[in-house]
């Protein structure tokens, strides 16, 4: 077994879950398993379908209600998280997986779901050999000061801009 590393792609710009889901199907194709929990996302996507084909190496979950936008959690919310949090815990601890990815979970954070404490706990807990990404956007300093590898998605220019609405197969 080799060390595994925590990674973090944070940022504004497009790209953080694309590019942890390019790590899973990296890490699938040499033969690792993959657990991947997303937070705040809640319906099927074309990357789900996609991970399906895959689910041997690959188990996705999500986690919560879906999207927050602009208003706070409810205590049933952050009940539900803590709950996942746990869940995570013990599939990290199982040995069954080489790759684990917590999909948003900055953004979990953001709307007091979760805590720092509990990423960085995580990051503690995480046995040696086990490769971690977290991805969303405002990863803390803390949490970015514990990583092995940083990746800033800045955005420049997005034709969102322009009112370009998600398409299937590119954002979603």
């Amino acid at each position: 077994m080799h060390k595994g590393y925590i990674h973090i792609y944070t940022g504004d710009g497009k790209g953080k879950t694309t590019a942890a889901l390019g790590l899973a199907l990296r890490a699938a194709g040499a033969g690792m398993r993959v657990f991947i929990a997303q937070f705040i996302k809640k319906r099927t996507v074309s990357e789900h379908l996609a991970l399906a084909r895959f689910s041997g190496e690959i188990t996705c979950k999500q986690y919560g209600t879906g999207f927050l936008r602009r208003r706070e959690a409810t205590a049933s919310e952050i009940a539900a998280a803590q709950v996942a949090l746990a869940e995570i815990r013990a599939e990290i601890a199982s040995g069954k997986y080489q790759l684990v990815i917590l999909d948003e979970v900055f953004t979990a954070v953001r709307h007091k779901l979760l805590t720092t404490e509990d990423i960085l706990a995580i990051m503690t807990e995480k046995p040696d050999e086990i490769e971690l990404v977290l991805t969303g956007r405002d990863a803390g300093e803390k949490i970015i000061a514990k990583a092995d590898l940083v990746t800033e998605m800045r955005e420049i220019k997005h034709y969102f801009r322009l009112g370009v609405k998600a398409r299937r197969g590119i954002e979603f």
